[in-house]
């Protein structure tokens, strides 16, 4: 029986998913519309971030929350945390596509949006470390 807090962990995975392909029709329009058929880069980045958390989500952060020997509400936070950071991350390089700015955040960066990549950084690795060693615990 699947628990609760790991269908909703799927059902994130699946709006995410749904967005990158939504992100794809994007990339094409401006693939299609370019001289040299090429989108912007973040909105290429944005397309295949969202892919690629979509299946992190499914394949790896569900499946360590069925499995997890933390209580639930544990599992809900640290599974939060992690796909919330994917999301912000996203939601960044669609904000980047859209402005048109740059092809190099880090070069172009600013200082106010440390204390963001912090949180991206505890929450992704944080979450994670969280959900994976409640795995362990139960599992191994």
């Amino acid at each position: 029986m699947i628990l609760p807090e790991t269908a909703w962990v799927l059902f994130a995975a699946g709006l995410i998913f749904l967005a990158a392909l939504i992100l794809g029709v994007w990339k094409w329009q401006q693939s299609i519309s370019s001289p040299d058929g090429t989108a912007h880069r973040y909105v290429n980045v944005a397309h295949n971030a969202g892919l690629m958390y979509s299946f992190a989500t499914s394949a790896i952060v569900a499946p360590l929350v069925q499995l997890s020997g933390w209580p639930s509400a544990v599992n809900i936070t640290a599974a939060t945390a992690t796909i919330g950071m994917f999301i912000v991350t996203i939601s960044n390089y669609v904000r980047l596509g859209i402005e048109g700015r740059t092809d190099n955040q880090m070069r172009d960066r600013r200082r106010s949006l440390r204390g963001v990549r912090e949180a991206l950084i505890i929450g992704e690795i944080g979450g994670t470390a969280v959900l994976l060693s409640g795995f362990a615990s139960a599992q191994l």
